[in-house]
């Protein structure tokens, strides 16, 4: 019923980088909403396609979670620009 929430416990359960991915991943997404470029419902499917394609790393060191961050912008962008969730 609210799969964003989900994304949220599923990230949680991963640990490591994966609530930064989780995060990022969700600002693309809205911001693209947002912008008109992707539809409603498609968000979390965004954010779950970044997930899946990440590969957990511990977050030992700040510059692990920075890249995992700007790794899952990149991914993200790439998943829009393949034409995922178009209005």
């Amino acid at each position: 019923r609210f799969p964003a929430l989900d994304l949220a416990y599923e990230a949680l359960r991963r640990g490591g980088t994966a609530p930064a991915v989780l995060n990022a991943s969700n600002e693309v997404a809205v911001a693209a909403f947002l912008a008109g470029q992707l539809r409603f419902v498609a968000i979390t499917e965004l954010i779950a396609r970044t997930l899946d394609a990440h590969t957990v790393q511990p977050t030992d060191e700040l510059e692990t979670v920075i890249e995992a961050d700007r790794w899952a912008r990149e991914q993200a962008q790439t998943l829009l620009a393949r034409g995922l969730g178009r209005p």
